[in-house]
């Protein structure tokens, strides 16, 4: 009789043991399937960019390059206040290895010449964008807003590191996105800026590069120039803003002497980042 009542113990014992078994079995499923979203996940992950730091803008131009844009340095007598302008202004940034700007501002006996130069470092957010793709978009909306002309095939062109020409028609004026270029008449800009120094697209700086010109009206006699250069290499977008207003004269600003030193700076920066 005591061994009939221990079959069933028995039998729930070996029961318990085979579904042990068999629920290990089961949940080995789960677990690979869950590995295998992890490295899914993984593989469409974007890139970071190239650059994690920035350059300290207002040690990117050199003393000779500031002296070529800024003339009125060489002319300050004082040695201390020479030394502060070729320091220029830092902008105000809460991250410099995201953001990094300078100011300069130099009074000539013929002129007064600004110049800014910008860094800003792009970062995606989206892990299914890259940080270049970012930096590629936000480029293409600061050109888009430069409202440069239609490109013109002209043959020979003065300007070899062009990539596009404007037709003779356009006004650099009008092309820029500046709030100050309705102060200029379109037809006197387009007579004054010849069609190989009209706003356009640059080749060989960096991945992409746009420059614009405009003249404005500083006052009753004098004209101010401004001409911007804004390049994109990798996730880095660097933009130079060089101004020039007379200070008695009623000639224009040269154009092609203002656009040649702008893009020699630009070509530096380039060297610069790419150290």
């Amino acid at each position: 009789m005591q061994r009939k009542a221990y079959v069933p113990g028995v039998a729930v014992l070996l029961a318990a043991l085979l579904a042990g078994c068999t629920g290990g079995s089961g949940s080995g499923g789960p677990e690979e399937d869950s590995k295998g979203s992890d490295s899914t996940a993984t593989a469409t992950v974007a890139q970071p960019g190239k650059y994690r730091t920035l350059p300290e803008a207002c040690g990117a131009a050199s003393h000779d390059t500031l002296d070529s844009l800024l003339p009125g340095i060489e002319q300050i007598a004082d040695e201390e206040q020479r030394e502060k302008a070729y320091e220029g202004e830092a902008t105000l940034t809460y991250d410099t290895d995201r953001r990094d700007g300078c100011r300069w501002k130099v009074e000539s006996t013929s002129a007064t010449d600004h110049l800014l130069i910008d860094f800003e470092r792009v970062v995606s957010y989206d892990n299914s964008v890259s940080d270049d793709s970012k930096a590629e978009e936000i480029y293409g909306r600061k050109e888009t807003a430069a409202d440069l002309p239609e490109p013109t095939d002209t043959g020979s062109s003065a300007d070899s590191g062009t990539s596009d020409t404007a037709t003779p028609s356009s006004s650099p004026a009008a092309s820029s996105s500046s709030p100050s270029s309705s102060s200029t008449s379109p037809s006197a800009s387009a007579s004054e800026t010849p069609v190989d120094l009209q706003p356009r697209t640059l080749d060989g700086l960096g991945d992409e590069a746009f420059l614009n010109d405009k003249l404005s009206s500083a006052s009753s006699t004098a004209q101010q120039r401004t001409v911007t250069v804004v390049f994109r290499t990798s996730n880095v977008i660097v933009t130079i803003e060089y101004v020039e207003q007379p200070t008695a004269s009623t000639e224009a600003p040269d154009s092609k002497e203002m656009q040649d030193s702008a893009r020699k700076l630009a070509q530096k920066l380039v060297e610069t980042l790419s150290a």
